[in-house]
């Protein structure tokens, strides 16, 4: 996630024969031959004699093809074909083909940021890579097409303006609208209601119901309740999806990722890791949304993974040479069926699957993970009578204004969302009179739920009661709580 400064030292020396020292791998070392059929397609000339680059710092591991352009700079340079002052303050990157054309390259964004704290004054990418390069506009961006333009423009022969954006806020107040709306769901009052719960005050939920039912359509309609994103969420994001090289447009991510893995998926494609770590579908769904459906379906370890990010919001890959840690602030969004069939307690379809068989599928999702999930619905089936009504059903829009209202009231009072209160911010605005602590208490004592349901229906209930614009947390508010909380025992303790 964070880009290191790397300096060519490049000295022609009596001899043949090209060298790469300072731990470069086979890209960087095949690089040389690019290079060498970029510069002549360019019209300059490679010198004939002993090339000898360093690499610095020589102790850390350098990869990718990024290094050709600097690695083409520094030999021009040493050859006398480059004034060394023309290159002060300058930072480059960028692959080359080899007829001198400059490609785009991964990481532009970390490398800008670094650029900044290092105090360089610009830096020159391929052309693809400006627009996402000139997001910060605190670092001068010169994008260009090929190596020849940036030799001429080094010394002088052209000029060329830097790369300008238009400022960051209106790049994202003037986000397309999303193409799905809640008005489009028939029915299912009860869930949207656990989802607008969910998007003000950052709860995970998990919904179990029949195949059918709607589940997956009202989980890809929850990003369009989110509040937009700010700022700096935007710029940690489009971070993050530049490293791995997923960026489109003009290179600045907009919305709230809504990452939705296969089953099938492995714990290293979940949260990260290869040779180089890189970032997983976790951190890829950092501010925004991670929706599992058919929860059961993955394997145990994969779901696993997921508890101590769900605690920490960041998740740390340890390998042999490295150990990297990366951000995974997400809202967990869960969805499986409640048997194999997919019919269990369903009031017109008949089950056919042995207790035995509904409690091993049901156990498959663990207590611990279960327990760090705020909120659990049922997802029953729409009658016909529903779907078929043409009764005008609440939009997005509007329910995202309530949404951003509580998160409004929530920033003011604590500055973070309900679900990350802590301890100490738990007990000076969750207080409960001794009627609502009875409540509870007896909640707890029924449902035999864990200490960590108590502080997660405390933390729901707070939001409840910011919806409704209450600076108290009220017996309706904790009542709404405990019903969106109390699944697990229904289904998972007594299929």
């Amino acid at each position: 996630m964070d880009a290191e400064i790397i300096t060519l030292e490049t000295k022609i020396l009596p001899g043949i024969g090209y060298f790469i020292v300072g731990l470069p791998d086979e890209a960087i070392k095949e690089s040389l031959h690019r290079v060498e059929s970029a510069i002549n397609s360019a019209g300059l000339t490679m010198p004939r004699q002993k090339i000898l680059i360093s690499i610095a710092p020589a102790g850390l591991p350098k990869s990718g093809a990024m290094f050709d352009l600097p690695i083409a700079i520094s030999i021009l340079a040493a050859s006398g074909q480059l004034d060394h002052k023309h290159l002060e303050n300058y930072l480059f990157t960028g692959e080359l083909s080899l007829y001198g054309k400059l490609r785009p390259v991964k990481g532009v964004l970390p490398m800008v940021i670094q650029a900044e704290k290092s105090n360089l004054k610009a830096i020159i990418v391929p052309e693809e890579n400006a627009s996402e390069a000139a997001l910060l506009n605190k670092v001068r961006v010169y994008g260009l097409e090929n190596l020849s333009g940036v030799h001429q423009f080094l010394s002088g022969q052209i000029k060329r303006k830097p790369t300008k954006l238009a400022s960051k806020k209106h790049l994202l107040t003037t986000l397309s609208p999303y193409p799905i709306d809640f008005s489009e769901v028939k029915g299912q009052e009860h869930v949207k209601r656990a989802m607008e719960i969910a998007a003000a005050g950052g709860h995970n939920l998990i919904m179990i119901g029949a195949p059918g039912s709607g589940k997956t359509m009202l989980a890809r309609r929850l990003p369009t309740i989110f509040p937009p994103l700010t700022i700096e969420e935007a710029i940690e994001i489009t971070r993050l999806y530049s490293v791995i090289g997923q960026l489109e447009g003009d290179g600045l991510v907009r919305t709230r990722p809504f990452r939705s893995p296969h089953h099938t998926a492995s714990d290293i494609a979940m949260v990260g890791g290869g040779t180089i770590p890189q970032p997983g579908e976790i951190s890829m769904a950092h501010n925004g949304i991670l929706f599992l459906d058919e929860l059961p379906e993955f394997k145990r370890k994969v779901l696993e993974v997921l508890r101590q990010p769900l605690e920490e919001q960041k998740i740390t890959v340890s390998r042999a040479n490295q150990i990297a840690t990366f951000p995974a602030n997400f809202l967990l969004l869960a969805a499986l069926n409640p048997c194999p069939c997919g019919f269990h307690k369903h009031p017109f379809r008949k089950c056919t699957c042995t207790p035995r068989a509904i409690i091993q599928y049901l156990n498959k999702t663990s207590g611990p993970l279960l327990d760090r999930i705020d909120l659990h619905i049922h997802v029953g089936p729409v009658d016909y009578q529903q779907l078929n009504r043409n009764i005008a059903t609440e939009t997005s829009n509007a329910i995202r204004q309530r949404v951003l209202s509580a998160r409004s009231i929530q920033q003011k009072r604590q500055g973070t969302v309900n679900s990350r209160l802590t301890t100490e911010l738990l007990k000076s605005h969750c207080y409960l009179t001794e009627s609502e602590h009875g409540l509870l208490i007896q909640a707890m004592e029924k449902n035999k739920l864990s200490a960590r349901s108590y502080d997660r229906i405390l933390k729901v209930s707070r939001t409840i009661a910011d919806l409704a614009g209450s600076a108290e947390i009220k017996l309706e508010h904790l009542a709404e709580a405990i019903s969106l909380r109390c699944l697990d025992t229904d289904y998972f303790s007594n299929p």
